[in-house]
């Protein structure tokens, strides 16, 4: 049974994905009339064998990739070959599943140093100063 490996410690059967293959759009003469070389990944979400953890996280990840039913779809239409599109969809899920998994480190808040705010308020003023130099004389009578 063949698994796709989406981390060192997560993969999933490969059972669980399923593929359609299409005609691809756009330009390319008869051969696009012809051939189904797209390839469309098509993965539920709530019915995987993933780790809870990534399913809640996929499932909330804005990306237009995840429909509202939590059904993730990626369509590659790059390559002339069946083949290569196929590969290509399977790295673009790989990797929008193991982003999730890497947790963001939380930012700690600062203040601009006085410096800092210093050099702010000298650049607006000299700012100001030119903008002022543009101006129309105002006639005081």
């Amino acid at each position: 049974m063949a698994e796709v490996r989406i981390s060192a410690r997560v993969s999933i059967p490969e059972q669980e994905i399923e593929w359609q293959f299409i005609r691809s759009s756009g330009a390319g003469g008869q051969n696009v009339n012809k051939v189904a070389t797209a390839a469309q990944l098509i993965f539920d979400i709530r019915a995987s064998s993933l780790p809870e953890f990534y399913k809640e996280k996929l499932l909330v990840k804005s990306d237009h990739r995840i429909t509202q039913s939590g059904k993730i779809i990626i369509k590659c239409q790059e390559s002339r070959s069946q083949l290569a599109n196929r590969e290509q969809a399977l790295a673009d899920f790989v990797q929008l599943v193991a982003s999730v998994g890497i947790v963001q480190k939380k930012r700690i808040a600062t203040k601009p140093s006085k410096a800092a705010k210093a050099r702010r308020i000298t650049a607006k003023k000299q700012r100001g100063g030119v903008k002022a130099a543009r101006r129309k004389p105002v006639n005081e009578g």
